[in-house]
């Protein structure tokens, strides 16, 4: 059966654009259109779609509020279109908030030039998004809201030390609304010299949730590898400093890992670690599907830090960390993923898992107080 799809932008020439392109796969029905968020709330409940691609600056309704109601109402699977700035990665983080699954750039330029590539990457969008948990998992849906919330102002990179001003303790998380899959019993501890998470799909929402459990006195070093454009991972970096008790920045060549300092791999580039705890920031390399690459980095802490990594793989599509987790295993590291019930996407936990390469499976809701209970 064809995935349904309700496509909402303001801009006719893109609302008929991505409806060529989709209606081109045979896998993909367009079943509507709509103009503004208001509309798109009126038409996802009338047509129940199993997708919808959203634009976020609409008249009567931005995006982001359509969402919000569209979660509230009727839970389906959202693709944001997103501009390639700064500030368009700080509205569609907020979007992913407010319930969206995934994003992809808004870029007139490569329709025009490159329609196959576009066509090819929009349509595995939908079709992978379109079996997404989003129906079923509540863990990123909001309180219910009556008018646009206004969008919070980035907050600046904190600095590491013990001069940093105390850092609030994280809002709480509204719980989800299905009950967990059975996991793994509490782990030991053990003196990890550095935790590594890499995610995509699903990702930020899950960083989130993972990392605003830890206390700002977290005894190790942390990296994170989220499968993000290169505009995107500064903005994310901000959003979690401003959340999480612990310092969040994203990184950059000769950043020194350090106790309750996470880095984030910027987009477009690849982040490997030395045995120094040194940090080195590469070009992406074309020939590799993900920039950044959790494999990479996986494999260089492998190499560095032997049986002392504890990798956590989450949510997102595809394998990526599976042989950078092949490696840490060899090595004696630990290797926790992600449960099915409480991933948007379970697919690379589930290679993780496939290749038997888990030494726990937890739900997302205990992630974060399953690594403080290994590592403090």
């Amino acid at each position: 059966m064809a995935v349904k799809v309700l496509v909402v932008d303001d801009s006719g020439f893109f609302r008929r654009r991505v409806s060529e392109i989709l209606s081109a796969d045979s896998n993909i029905q367009v079943v509507g259109t709509a103009t503004n968020g208001k509309e798109a709330i009126d038409q996802a409940l009338a047509l129940k779609p199993d997708v919808i691609t959203m634009d976020y600056e609409m008249p009567m309704m931005d995006g982001i509020t359509a969402v919000r109601h569209i979660m509230q109402r009727c839970p389906t699977p959202v693709l944001m279109f997103s501009s390639l700035t700064h500030e368009g990665a700080r509205v569609t983080l907020d979007a992913l908030d407010a319930g969206a699954v995934d994003f992809l750039p808004k870029n007139f330029e490569d329709i025009s030039r490159n329609p196959e590539k576009v066509k090819q990457l929009l349509c595995e969008k939908i079709l992978s998004i379109s079996r997404s948990n989003r129906r079923v998992n509540a863990y990123s849906a909001p309180a219910p809201v009556a008018a646009p919330a206004p969008t919070p102002a980035p907050s600046s990179i904190g600095s590491y030390g013990s001069s940093a001003p105390a850092r609030p303790a994280p809002a709480p998380i509204p719980a989800r609304a299905h009950a967990a899959a059975p996991s793994s019993p509490a782990p030991k501890r053990k003196a990890y010299k550095l935790v590594a998470i890499g995610t995509s799909t699903g990702g930020p929402v899950a960083l989130q949730r993972v990392l605003t459990q830890l206390p700002a006195n977290f005894p190790a070093p942390i990296v994170l590898i989220q499968h993000m454009p290169a505009a995107f991972t500064k903005a994310f970096a901000e959003r979690l400093d401003k959340l999480c008790r612990i310092s969040v920045k994203e990184a950059e060549d000769g950043d020194i890992l350090r106790p309750g300092l996470a880095l984030l791999a910027p987009g477009g580039k690849q982040m490997m670690i030395d045995g120094r705890g040194a940090v080195k920031i590469l070009p992406g390399d074309e020939r590799l599907n993900y920039k950044p690459c959790v494999d990479i980095t996986f494999g260089s802490a492998a190499k560095s830090y032997g049986d002392k990594v504890l990798a956590v793989v989450l949510t997102g599509m595809g394998a990526d960390g599976r042989e950078g987790a092949r490696l840490l295993k060899q090595g004696g590291s630990s290797i926790w993923a992600q449960d099915e019930a409480s991933c948007v996407i379970y697919g690379m936990p589930m290679a993780i898992v496939k290749a038997e390469l888990a030494d726990a499976v937890y739900s997302l809701d205990d992630i974060g107080r399953h690594i403080v209970e290994a590592c403090i």
